[in-house]
């Protein structure tokens, strides 16, 4: 059985408190930017009807065997967006469990529309900040893989520090990936992927999976988004970076 508290839709997003005292929790970077945009009745359906059956409620620290009521390789996937590719990898393999993080609810009702088309039993959906659950529910040493398509890129040089893959983070995501855990970026911003190149590999932690520590060619489990494929219709390209976890990590 899922956790959940009862309410039929995904929670509001917090967005912190000015209360806060501890220096990097009021000035870090978030997972996300909130833009809500327009909801389809059948996307408000689901998030009525469907959240009781994927989504997760709670602020308890996560136990994938009882999320999912059984043992299996775990995902985590930061900001699915419409949740396309994440439907089609966990119904391409059944044997993993998925957990999907986002605040966009249209997305979210999106993606608990097709998890209802494809009978989906491996998938569950949060609706929370993602730096929040990791800090707070996801255990050390829990992920196999940890999977960001498409993060926000920031373009502008001055909107930089919003960037989500950034040093802190990084870390954050080597605490929770368990040992030969797999770290799994795409990104269509080349400036932004040669950023969190040179910041992967400068990670004691991970090891770059690619020949010549460089971008590494798109996984076959990772299906293409509609977005990705209309840009390459348009001459632009993607890039993707596979990262995997040392099997023993150094105390510093």
């Amino acid at each position: 059985m899922v956790p959940n508290s009862g309410k039929p839709t995904p929670p509001e997003i917090r967005f912190g408190s000015e209360s806060d005292t501890d220096e990097y929790s009021s000035r870090r970077i978030r997972s996300f930017v909130r833009r809500e945009g327009r909801m389809t009745q059948a996307q408000r359906r689901a998030l009525t009807v469907l959240w009781q059956h994927f989504g997760v409620e709670t602020q308890a620290p996560l136990d994938p065997i009882i999320l999912f009521g059984r043992y299996a390789p775990l995902v985590l996937e930061i900001g699915f967006g419409d949740g396309e590719s994440l439907a089609a990898m966990a119904s391409a393999d059944p044997a993993v469990n998925y957990l999907g993080l986002e605040v966009h609810r249209p997305g979210i009702g999106h993606l608990l529309l097709r998890a209802e088309t494809l009978a989906l039993t491996n998938l569950r959906v949060m609706c929370a900040d993602a730096v929040e659950v990791l800090e707070r529910q996801v255990p050390g040493d829990c992920l196999d893989r940890v999977q960001i398509f498409f993060p926000d890129p920031w373009p502008k040089a001055r909107h930089h520090k919003h960037r989500l893959i950034q040093p802190p983070f990084i870390a954050l995501l080597v605490q929770k990936l368990k040992a030969e855990g797999q770290l799994h970026i795409a990104t269509d911003c080349e400036d932004y992927a040669h950023s969190m190149l040179n910041l992967l590999n400068a990670t004691p932690a991970l090891i770059n999976q690619a020949v010549g520590k460089g971008f590494a060619p798109r996984p076959t489990y990772r299906p293409p988004t509609r977005f990705e494929q209309r840009g390459w219709r348009l001459g632009h390209r993607s890039w993707d970076l596979l990262f995997t976890r040392h099997d023993r990590i150094e105390e510093p």
